[in-house]
């Protein structure tokens, strides 16, 4: 495999300070970066750099603990909620991510997936003050982008009401192992997280400084496919700005009808010499539509389907290609033993 290509591209930093007076502006410029790029930076956002740098402190004190501490909230499937270790493939790679996860939301889907408090005393509580700011932050987002599709400001917001039973959204507290610098020219065996979309609203990414990674691959058409480029992009978010980093999800790339492209992008598996091979900490907010939220774009290119329907068709077509490329994994090494098989009797 060859090394990997990359291309210097401008990732849109928007800011959204005096975002009431600026709302115009600010939408003009999120359009702009959802159509031609699908992913951009948001500064001025009011979360405090305090905020921020206090949440990876919380991350890293869960992360630390033992395992069997851990395993006490174990992932849910049923409620996307809970700790796991090495269990997701992607299927682009058709391997384990190396990494564990918290996923936490905010209503009862959470029964039971909270450690006691006195195991990290205030846990709960400022993990739940965190999300509620993100919350915020997707909220003014969501007003630009109902703007510029043309539904009324609140059409968004609405469908990611938090308060509600029916809410989907998920906050994730993510730990990469740190990878051994072992000879690995192609990077295939210790992928962080392989590519990928996501099938959300709009994700915000939150990274520790001098822990990259992070790289995109623009040129998907349309949010049924898995296609994607061969040219990367590093994405390194401006630590004195504390941006955050946002990518359109699948859902609104469908519910914009195809117009905002949700961009493939990867935690890239170290094997160059400028990779980062430490272990790796960063925060994803992923804003999924209530269960029972409409969904169809203006121009219905698509059937209209509940937020419940599209997050069950995105898991579905994951598992179909994850299918897929191990099928093709499984063949290809059957191919190989055939080959080394045929090579043997013949020099025999």
């Amino acid at each position: 495999m060859a090394p990997t290509k990359y291309l210097d591209r401008t990732i849109p930093t928007i800011s959204l300070l005096d975002f009431d007076v600026r709302i115009d502006d600010i939408t003009v410029e999120l359009v702009d970066a959802a159509e031609n790029v699908g992913f951009f930076c948001v500064i001025d956002h009011d979360i405090s750099r305090e905020q921020v740098d206090r949440i990876f402190e919380l991350s890293a004190t869960f992360f630390n603990l033992p395992d069997e501490v851990k395993s006490r909230v174990p992932f849910s499937p049923v409620n996307n909620a809970g700790w796991e270790k090495n269990a997701q493939i992607r299927p682009s790679t058709g391997q384990a991510d190396r990494k564990e996860s918290y996923q936490m939301q905010f209503g009862s889907g959470m029964n039971g997936k909270w450690l006691d408090d006195s195991v990290i005393p205030g846990f709960h509580r400022e993990a739940l003050e965190f999300m509620h700011a993100a919350q915020s932050v997707s909220e003014k987002l969501m007003i630009c982008f109902a703007r510029g599709l043309g539904f009324p400001d609140s059409y968004f917001v609405d469908a990611h009401d938090v308060s509600r039973p029916e809410s989907q959204t998920v906050a994730r507290l993510l730990h990469y192992f740190e990878t051994p610098q072992l000879p690995n020219p192609t990077g295939e065996i210790f992928h962080r997280a392989g590519a990928h979309t996501d099938w959300d609203f709009v994700t915000l990414l939150f990274q520790k400084a001098g822990q990259s990674g992070l790289e995109i691959c623009p040129g998907r058409e349309v949010s049924t496919s898995f296609g994607y480029g061969d040219t990367w992009t590093k994405i390194s978010p401006s630590e004195e700005q504390n941006a955050i980093v946002c990518n359109i999800g699948d859902l609104l790339m469908s519910w914009s009808d195809d117009r905002f492209k949700s961009t493939f992008h990867r935690v890239k598996a170290p094997c160059e010499e400028d990779d980062f091979y430490g272990e790796r900490y960063s925060i994803a907010y992923f804003n999924q539509p209530c269960r029972d939220a409409k969904i169809q774009g203006p121009a219905e290119k698509y059937p209209m389907v509940t937020g419940e329907e599209f997050t069950r068709n995105a898991m579905q077509r994951n598992f179909a290609a994850l299918r897929t490329k191990l099928e093709e994994t499984e063949k290809n090494k059957s191919m190989g033993h055939s080959v080394v098989q045929t090579q043997v009797q013949a020099a025999a």
